[in-house]
Formats: C-alpha cells, sequence, structure tokens
C-alpha cells in the first residue's frame, strides 16, 4: 500500500482505496492510504513548523532541489507517463507528454527561486529609504484535479516551494497513483522534513479539513465550480487567500473564410483528444452559416474515425472517461442533448476487448445556445455546433456564458482576429489553435465562474504564492 507522506515520514492512512484502470477495471493499478482530518492537522503543523528554515533558506537550495525534481521527472518519463496512462485513461503518448510538462515546469521555477525581485524606491520624505519586498505567503494547500494528474500539481507545488512556502497537497482520489509518484521524487530530491507533505482521500474529509485548518494560509485548488463557490466562502471566513481554477464552456468561432485544413484538426483536438476532460476543451463550436454545412461533414467524418481504445495502444486517439460516473454524466448529456432537439451524431458508449468507461465523440447538431448541453460543463467528449449568421453573432454568441476560460477563433481575417481577442470574455484567447493546450510560462486563468484570485503559471504565480512587504529606513 502506498502511503501518507507527512513531516518527511510515509504514514497509512485511516483507509485505503484501490486505484483501478479505466480502460480495464479488472486492474488494479495500486492501493492507496486515504488521510483522516487528523492527519492532515499533523501534515498542516509539521508544515508550520518547517516554514521559517525553509523562508529563510539561500534561493539556491531551493532552485537546486527543484532541478533536482525536474530531472528525476524527464529521467522516468516513459514510467510515469505510463502509470498516469494506466490510472486517468489518456493516451500514453498524452501521458508521456504531460509528465515531460511537469518536469519542464520544476525547471522554470528552479530558475524562477533566484529571481525573486522587490523594489528600491524614493521616497517623498528625505534621508528616508523605501524597500518593497516578496515574501512567502506561508503554508499552501494545494488541491488538485484527476484530468492532469502530474502537470497541475506540478505547476502548485513548484512555484509554492519556489517562492519559499511549505505546502500541505491533497491530489484527486480518483488519480493518486502519479501524484505519489512525484511526491516520491520531492523526497528524494532532499526535501526537508515537513516542507512537503502528501495527504491523500475524499476531498469532502481531506479537502474540506486542508481548507478550514487555522494553520493553512493559503489555498490553491483546481476542480468544479460548486466546490470552488464553497471554498471560497470557507476562506473567506479563515481570512486566507485563495486561488480557484474550475469550469469553462468554451467556444471555437469558425468564421466563413476558414481554412478547413486548419479549422477541422483545431476542434477534433480541442473538443474529443484527452476525453474532452479539459477544462479548456472546446464545448460549443460557433460556425458561420456559409461554410458550416461543409466544415459539419468534414468534422463528423474525422470524429466517427478517431479510434477509442486502450490508452497504451499508440493506434488509440482517445482513451476512456475516466469512471463510470463521468461516464453516466456524459450520457445524460447526450439524452438531454437529443430531447432539447440537437441532432446527435456519436456519443455512445463502446464496447471493448477489456470492460472499462469508453465513449464515442459526440456533436451535437442544430443545436442553440439556450440549450442545456450548451450551457452546462460535461467534461467529456461531447460538443455543440451552433450556427450564426456573421461576426457579431458568433462573438455574442461565444460570449453569452458564465464562463470564462479558453475561446478561439478560426479565420484568415486579420480583422476578425484581432476583434475576436479584443471583445471575447475569456482569460486565455486562441486564433487558430485549439482552446486547450497552453504553454507553462505564461499565465493561465479564466474570468467570470471559470477562476477566482490571481493567474497560475509562469511569472504571474509569484502574485499568489507571495506577499508584498514595504520597509521603511530613516538614514537621518
Amino acid at each position: 500500500m502506498k502511503q501518507n507522506l507527512i513531516a518527511g515520514d510515509w504514514l497509512d492512512g485511516e483507509d485505503a482505496i484501490e486505484n483501478r484502470n479505466p480502460a480495464d477495471i479488472s486492474e488494479v493499478v495500486g492501493v492507496y492510504a486515504r488521510a483522516s482530518q487528523a492527519h492532515v492537522d499533523q501534515a498542516a503543523q509539521a508544515a508550520r513548523a518547517a516554514l521559517p528554515a525553509w523562508a529563510g533558506a539561500s534561493p539556491q537550495v531551493r532552485a537546486d532541489m527543484l532541478e533536482a525534481v525536474a530531472q528525476r521527472l524527464f529521467a522516468r518519463k516513459e514510467e510515469i507517463g505510463t502509470v498516469l496512462a494506466r490510472e486517468e485513461g489518456k493516451t500514453l503518448a498524452e501521458a508521456i507528454g504531460e509528465t515531460a510538462r511537469a518536469a519542464q515546469i520544476f525547471r522554470f521555477f528552479a530558475g524562477e527561486a533566484i529571481r525573486v525581485a522587490g523594489d528600491a524606491v524614493a521616497s517623498v520624505r528625505p534621508d528616508v529609504d523605501v524597500e518593497v519586498q516578496r515574501e512567502p505567503v506561508g503554508v499552501v494547500g494545494l488541491i488538485t484535479p484527476w484530468n492532469f494528474p502530474i502537470a497541475i500539481p506540478a505547476w502548485k507545488i513548484a512555484p509554492a516551494l519556489a517562492y519559499g512556502n511549505t505546502v500541505v497537497f491533497k491530489p484527486a482520489d480518483l488519480t493518486p497513483a502519479t501524484a505519489h509518484i512525484l511526491a516520491e521524487i520531492i523526497h528524494e530530491a532532499g526535501c526537508p522534513a515537513g516542507v512537503f507533505n502528501l495527504v491523500m482521500g475524499q476531498g469532502s474529509v481531506v479537502g474540506n479539513a486542508i481548507v478550514t485548518h487555522p494553520d493553512v494560509d493559503a489555498i490553491s485548488f483546481t476542480g468544479s465550480v460548486p466546490v470552488g463557490r464553497n471554498m471560497a466562502v470557507q476562506a473567506a471566513q479563515g481570512m486566507k487567500k485563495i486561488q480557484l481554477e474550475m469550469g469553462g464552456k468554451n467556444p471555437m468561432v469558425i468564421m466563413d473564410d476558414a481554412d478547413l485544413d486548419i479549422a477541422v484538426p483545431t476542434v477534433l483536438n480541442a473538443a474529443f483528444f484527452s476525453t474532452g476532460q479539459r477544462c479548456t476543451a472546446t464545448s460549443r463550436i460557433i460556425v458561420q452559416a456559409g461554410i458550416h454545412d461543409a466544415f459539419v461533414d468534414r468534422l463528423s467524418t474525422e470524429a466517427l474515425a478517431l479510434n477509442i481504445g486502450n490508452p497504451l495502444n499508440p493506434n488509440t486517439h482517445i482513451g476512456p472517461v475516466v469512471s463510470e460516473k463521468q461516464l453516466m454524466n456524459n450520457l445524460s448529456y447526450v439524452d438531454i442533448a437529443q430531447k432539447d432537439g440537437a441532432e446527435v451524431i456519436g456519443g455512445e458508449r463502446l464496447e471493448r476487448d477489456t470492460e472499462g468507461y469508453f465513449q464515442a465523440p459526440a456533436l451535437f447538431l442544430n443545436a442553440t445556445n439556450a440549450m442545456r448541453s450548451s450551457r452546462e460543463e460535461i467534461f467529456g467528449p461531447c460538443a455543440s455546433v451552433i450556427k450564426v449568421d456573421d461576426f457579431d453573432e458568433a462573438l455574442a454568441t461565444a460570449n453569452d456564458t458564465e464562463f470564462g476560460l479558453s475561446s478561439g477563433i478560426c479565420t484568415s481575417s486579420l480583422k476578425f482576429a484581432r476583434a475576436f481577442k479584443k471583445q471575447s470574455r475569456a482569460g486565455m484567447v486562441m486564433v487558430n489553435l485549439p482552446t486547450a493546450g497552453v504553454d507553462y510560462h505564461v499565465p493561465f486563468g479564466g474570468t467570470r465562474a471559470s477562476s477566482y484570485g490571481s493567474r497560475e503559471q509562469g511569472r504571474y504565480a509569484a502574485e499568489f504564492y507571495t506577499m508584498v512587504k514595504t520597509a521603511y529606513s530613516f538614514a537621518g
């Protein structure tokens, strides 16, 4: 059984859970200890005790440790990627790529650890010097989702440690295996006891205990909107700093002047790859009338030709849905879309050689933006196709959502591209690129119900993981 890491020791949990392969539910990936509220208390106290020494350590010490993590991740990316594909269901190529991305993130923040800058500001008073410094925010609770079980932990853990914070980390209960390997690597790389703590288990137990613990100063969470909103209330009551990345209902606009050789693969990738289990996935395809029929014909043909199967098979394009619960949710939206008047292409449950949670990609044709399937996040390989007359209607439809994470447009017009970048109410805008797929050195985040608080990733991560102190000195 794989254990929790608390204060530098590997400890059993209150109970344990079997982690099963969604492509073959007869296969147990591993057995993982589930922490209790008492374990969270122990981890938070350990992080609090370790904070002064880690925050006061030389930036080079933190940089060296993060670089050691990066090297180990790069060296083991095929091994870790295989575990990731088995526990989460994304294809092996995607899983190895995600592991390499995690390594890149740790390497990036190894550099940032020695580039924490401040300001020397002239005072308005004579003989007074003013310095503005960045300091760690303190003990940080990190709660991550199942869909990117090593990349998202990396982009939270690496900056937290780089800027001198200590960490209590809870991975998703569905995908503990990859997170546990990451914890082992951080431990092996020489992270001091208590600086990084892993507590696995249910969100209702472990996550809630982290959010409400008095020794936790800040919370970074990626997950659903309802859970995030509840966390925001709890964090406010505890006067904690909070960062939330939540849902999306991301639009991709296809203009009449779009190149189909670009537009179709772009949408195919963003809507269906990773089984559509990305908060940045395209789930509303907004198509101008003049190109609509040709685009839909080609997209439908190519979507139905995708190979859905075992993620370890190199010929597989799309692996299984992560769990039976998620699959049932996806299938319910297929029914909802059909009852609301959409023409459904694909979307059915598929049988394969092994018992797993396989689903064909689903297109909801003749959809409107008012349908439930066009407004609620499904988090599966399902996308609505909405016909519009012109750019203004396309833009208005794209913005008509409670979410605002990522958006895109396929066009050969600089005028339309420029207008969309300026007027799209999303935190990230793509032109002739998938809505899913971002760089690790630039900000990630959205607007409205998609995100709350400062941005993740890149140098902007310092806004959450540090606080600013202003120091005055009288030299007279």
